[in-house]
């Protein structure tokens, strides 16, 4: 007999239940604790980061750094994002190692020295190795032990609970974009970055104390790379989602404040906007997680993903030029970050809570090459004038689109794997009792050449939920 429980499909042959996934795990508790002190962490890794777009308009426009270009600074935003998916193996393996708390605690000295560093930057070889390189790596260290930290803790409202630990990312956004455009403004770039890192070690070493993962009793496999995943081809479409929607990803976010100046609006209009994008994603990625407990991990993740690109081909062209259609843009910024709140729920549907870790660390280092590189691809394509950003806009909805096919026919591959099993605890269950009726269909799999292309085809655009 097969069940379905808290959306994961568990099949039982007879007496006792043979459950073919993780085993269940006490419900929140102390998790609420871990979702709080993992909110912080993002609010001051992922949050500070989406800051930069503050820094970029600032470093664009004031000729701050003598002799450095717009692609300069575009591989300092970019290098933040990249190196601290590249560290994510090095990461898993550490705390797997010295533990969570260690971990983040490596994470808190390489971002505090970061902002220190950056305080005294007057080369862009300094910057890039500051604010890029080394913020990078202190990102990275926060947020890739953290990461799959929520999801251990709960089991009917894991989409939710992890989805209002990423939100900390969007309110780190909003605080951060404001207050930075303010400090720079009354205090000057060097004392903006001394006060950020005050804070973010105050803050992440706080977070440090409290957060507990249940690595032990969940049996997580911390390794830098597990083989059997290169074999699935249901992984690399769950990868195909992360690597297109990053680029379209990084390229909105760390545009938006510029493309507010080249329309007309003024640096605070454009920190505003940029605070919009990040409340929204404060706000919505909670909702997003608890509507994904109810329809189903994948399918409001591609939902979300296409809406993203719909977004960027109608509303940010037609009308961002307007600063109230730019507002209305920004606030669905929740969408178009729909990776961060949905990446590990959906990677537990895809590869089981166990292999996570090991699932991730590959995830964010496939991501490594594309983040490096978006914003300076959005800057090349962008040209002079209030049309400027035409060619990035419709890059940018491409790349969305792209981002939804991938993780669209993954959930076709989700359907026929939860069908299979089906069929499978129906044969068993017959056989149990016995029953000499044989059922038609007897293979869990269809043939190759007559039903799998069809039955794709059929699940690509079925209503079920997953």
């Amino acid at each position: 007999m097969f069940h379905l429980l808290h959306g994961r499909l568990r099949v039982s042959f007879g007496d006792p239940l043979v459950v073919a996934d993780q085993p269940l795990l006490r419900e929140g508790g102390y998790g609420w604790v871990v979702v709080a002190a993992v909110a912080l962490v993002n609010a001051h890794s992922w949050g500070l980061n989406s800051s930069y777009a503050i820094f970029l308009a600032y470093y664009l426009h004031s000729g701050y750094i003598p002799g450095a270009t717009a692609l300069d600074f575009a591989f300092v935003g970019g290098l933040s994002i990249s190196v601290g998916l590249l560290v994510s193996p090095v990461v898993t393996l550490c705390v797997g190692k010295f533990g969570t708390n260690e971990t983040l605690r490596i994470g808190l000295f390489f971002e505090t020295l970061s902002f220190i560093g950056a305080s005294f930057a007057s080369t862009i070889w300094h910057l890039i190795l500051s604010q890029g390189v080394c913020f990078g790596i202190g990102m990275g260290f926060c947020f890739t032990a953290t990461v799959g930290i929520v999801p251990q803790w709960f089991t009917t409202k894991r989409s939710f609970a992890n989805a209002l630990a990423t939100a900390g990312s969007g309110f780190g956004g909003l605080c951060y974009s404001l207050a930075t455009n303010a400090m720079i403004a009354r205090l000057g770039l060097p004392w903006t970055f001394r006060i950020l890192a005050i804070i973010a070690c105050v803050v992440l070493g706080a977070c440090s104390l409290v957060v507990r993962d249940r690595n032990k009793a969940v049996g997580a496999r911390h390794l830098a790379f597990h083989t059997s995943l290169f074999l699935r081809p249901e992984f690399w479409l769950f990868t195909g989602w992360g690597f297109f929607g990053i680029i379209g990803y990084t390229i909105v976010i760390f545009s938006l404040a510029d493309y507010a100046l080249q329309v007309g609006f003024s640096a605070s209009q454009g920190s505003m906007v940029v605070a919009m994008f990040s409340l929204s994603q404060a706000v919505g990625r909670p909702l997003i997680g608890l509507v994904s407990d109810s329809l189903g991990k994948i399918n409001v993740a591609g939902l979300c993903t296409l809406v993203a690109s719909l977004a960027q081909f109608f509303l940010w062209i037609f009308a961002g030029q307007y600063y109230a259609g730019l507002i209305v843009f920004a606030l669905l910024g929740m969408l178009a970050g729909v990776m961060w709140p949905t990446v590990a729920p959906v990677g537990v549907e895809v590869v089981g809570l166990q292999l996570l870790p090991a699932a991730l660390s590959i995830y964010w280092l496939v991501l490594v090459l594309p983040s490096t590189f978006a914003e300076v691809m959005g800057l090349c394509l962008r040209r002079p004038g209030t049309q400027g950003y035409l060619h990035v806009q419709l890059f940018a909805g491409a790349l969305y689109m792209a981002s939804f096919l991938s993780i669209w026919m993954l959930r076709s591959w989700k359907l026929r794997e939860i069908h299979a099993l089906r069929l499978l605890g129906q044969e068993r269950e017959a056989e149990r009792r016995h029953v000499d009726a044989v059922p038609a269909v007897t293979s869990t799999r269809p043939p190759r050449r007559r039903l799998l292309v069809p039955s794709f085809l059929k699940l690509f655009f079925s209503r079920e939920c997953v």
